[in-house]
Parts: C-alpha cells; sequence; structure tokens
C-alpha cells in the first residue's frame, strides 16, 4: 500500500503579516497532483490542519475545497486533530464525511478503532489518535499521572489490543501529534511541554509498522518506521533551512517500509542575513536575497537611522528586523531577551527568584512552580477547547 504522509497545515496562518493563503493553496493544488500522478493508495493528515482553534473563514473555505478534491480523487484520507486545532470543531460532521472516504479522527475514546483499508496483500490499519492533551485525557485513559508519554502509551495500548484481535498480518499506520524524543523542533511550534518534559520516546510506538508523526516542521526521520513529515510551508524564519516535502511511504506484503521525499512548492525562499548595515547594503555576495523572504539582524553598535527602509531598498521583501549590538557579554547594555534567549518560563520564574532573595527555590519551590505553569498551559487548553 502507498500512503502519503502529510502534517502541519496550519491553513489560515500568516508568516511575518503576509497571507500564506495563496500559498496554502498551491500546497492543496500540488497535493491532489501527487496524489494523483504517484498512484497513492491512502493519504494521512497528522494534526495542525488549522493554525487555531476558531480559524478565519478563508481557511475553513480552503479546508472544505481540500476535502472536495481529496473526495472526487476516491483515495482515502485520514486526518487527526492537533494541538492547534479545535478537536470538536474539526470533527463535526466525521460521521457524514467518512463516507466520503475522508476520515477524520478527533475523539481520544476511538483510538482503538481503526479506518480498515486493504490492498492485494490483505487489511491495512490505520489508527488516528489525535492530539492528547494529558490534562483532558488522564481519566479517559484512567491514568494516575497527566504526562504526554503516559497518555499516549495507554492509546498505544488499545491500538496493540485492538490489532492482536485482528487477523494474522494485518499491517499497521498510526497517526500521532506528539513530540518525540530525538525532533528538531523550530519557533513555528507550541510548547506543549508537561512537568518540564515535552518528548516522549519513540519506543511508546513500538509495535506498529508505521508512524506518522505531526508537530515538528521539520521533515525527519526519527527510526525507519517513525518519521515526521513537518510543514509544507515554512512559518518562521529558523526554518530557512528546511527542505519542505512529504514522505511517499510503501508498506510491502510483510509491513516492511520504504519513503521517499517528495517536495513541496515554495512560494518565495526565506534568508537571514546578520551584519552592520552598511555592510548588508553593500555585500555583494547577498545579491542572491533580494528577493527572498529576509530576517536582518543588524549589529551596529548605535541604531542606524531608518534601518527598514534602507533595507527594502535593496532587500524588498524584508519582513523581520531584529538588532543585536556586537557587545562583550557581560556589558550591561546587552538587551533583556538577549539574556532570556533559549531559556524556559520555568528557568525565567527561578531566575527571578534568585534575584529576589539571593538564592534559587529549593527542590520543592521549584517543582510547586512547574505545577503552576502546567495548571495554566492546561486551563489555555480547556478554555480553547471551549471556545
Amino acid at each position: 500500500m502507498r500512503v502519503l504522509h502529510t502534517s502541519d497545515w496550519h491553513l489560515g496562518r500568516a508568516f511575518h503579516r503576509v497571507s500564506m493563503l495563496g500559498a496554502q493553496a498551491d500546497f492543496i493544488g500540488h497535493l491532489v497532483t501527487t496524489v494523483r500522478e504517484y498512484a497513492v493508495d491512502a493519504v494521512v493528515v497528522a494534526g495542525d490542519v488549522y493554525d487555531r482553534a476558531v480559524p478565519p473563514l478563508a481557511a475553513v473555505e480552503l479546508f472544505d475545497d481540500a476535502l472536495h478534491r481529496l473526495a472526487a480523487l476516491g483515495v482515502p484520507t485520514v486526518m487527526i486533530s492537533g494541538n492547534h486545532d479545535s478537536a470538536r470543531r474539526l470533527g463535526v460532521g466525521a460521521g457524514l464525511i467518512d463516507r466520503a472516504g475522508i476520515h477524520l479522527r478527533t475523539e481520544p475514546s476511538a483510538a482503538g478503532t481503526p479506518v480498515v483499508l486493504a490492498d492485494a496483500h490483505g487489511d491495512v490499519a490505520f489508527y488516528g489518535l489525535p492530539y492528547l492533551e494529558p490534562a483532558l485525557v488522564k481519566d479517559e485513559f484512567a491514568v494516575d499521572r497527566a504526562g504526554h508519554e503516559t497518555v499516549l502509551g495507554a492509546a498505544m495500548d488499545r491500538v496493540r489490543a485492538d490489532l492482536a484481535g485482528r487477523p494474522p498480518g494485518t499491517r499497521s499506520v498510526v497517526l500521532a501529534h506528539a513530540f518525540v524524543t530525538g525532533g528538531q523542533a523550530s519557533d513555528s511550534e507550541r510548547d506543549i511541554t508537561v512537568g518540564g518534559v515535552a518528548a516522549v520516546p519513540a519506543g511508546v510506538f513500538d509495535g506498529v509498522d508505521y508512524v506518522a508523526l505531526g508537530h515538528l516542521h521539520g521533515c525527519q526521520t526519527i527510526t525507519e518506521r517513525v518519521r515526521y513529515s513537518g510543514s509544507p510551508l515554512a512559518y518562521s524564519f529558523s526554518e530557512a533551512d528546511h527542505r519542505k516535502s512529504m514522505w511517499l511511504v510503501d508498506l510491502d506484503a510483510e509491513g516492511a517500509v520504504t519513503a521517499e521525499r517528495l517536495d513541496c512548492p515554495v512560494p518565495r525562499p526565506l534568508a537571514r542575513i546578520r551584519g552592520a548595515l552598511d555592510d548588508l547594503l553593500a555585500d555583494p555576495a547577498l545579491a542572491r536575497h533580494e528577493h527572498a523572504w529576509v530576517e536582518a539582524t543588524l549589529t551596529d553598535p548605535v541604531r542606524p537611522a531608518e534601518p527598514m527602509a534602507r533595507l527594502t531598498e535593496r532587500f524588498p521583501h524584508t519582513l523581520s528586523l531584529v538588532f543585536d549590538p556586537e557587545r562583550a557579554p557581560d556589558d550591561p547594555e546587552v538587551s533583556y531577551a538577549r539574556r532570556l534567549a533559549g531559556r524556559s518560563d520555568q528557568q525565567i520564574a527561578q531566575d527571578f527568584v534568585a534575584h529576589v532573595r539571593g538564592a534559587g527555590p529549593d527542590e520543592q519551590e521549584a517543582a510547586v512552580l512547574g505545577e503552576a505553569f502546567d495548571a495554566v498551559r492546561a486551563d489555555d487548553a480547556v478554555r480553547e477547547v471551549a471556545r
């Protein structure tokens, strides 16, 4: 069976104020063409179909168009909700849409109920594990501790139990939306940390033939059977070096996997340039970036006059301007943002405690801080689901 694995469409998202709807529509067209030209048997979309729980109307219309075009191909499609989606909204009408061959899996309770497709070698069971927010699903999976590994492990127990009851030789594909150990993150993914831990081990998915992951925006191979497709478009300058693609996965009669990357259309290349303003404007080596979306980091010791206006004369698609004067690390003028770069919310809070009282929090106090941050993040998730 030939499966096309994609994820993280983020329909409705902008890139530094630039609407991406046109590029997203081009991707949908490319997806449909790829399905037809490569004789794909099934499409899987591993979450974050939309960019937010209540997407703009234009994004909903684009999704509707995608559903109609995929259904018209007669090729089954399995989709799950991600942490950016409202599972309830995305799942509206799932029973009716199911009849058209578009299978929306947004309910955690259905983790062990697959979409079963068949080829010349027998059945392939597709299990959809939507994003499992630990605070919201721990009761569903009857786990004592609300953590990503715990709830995913419980969901996979249901998958393996169902698979064990199926005819011998039944192959299996799992769709999941999670941060798996070994994956490389970028700046455009929403934090899903619980208790200071975001990642789950790849071993939690043992026992199935292929795992189609979503959440991380870079295409990457965790193991030969566990892969991220990444987002089809770049959504932050941290993705400037990404090759945006989808996985074309072939499952043979025994469940062995072969995978090929298929490139996605690039609306405009990304470039990150750094240096003094006058140098950036004069450097001939930067000519190749004059038609790219540009993030410029200026290192001038004193902020130059009208930097954006001057930059856009040479780089008309400059979208982001960062000031990072070259100073010694101990210089008191080093910016607050620069000092905080790369530090988690809890680390920043612990630094504040140390600054106020001269010593950082002890183990018990650090645990209380962690619980507070988890409670706020979980409350945000509950509020978003209820919207």
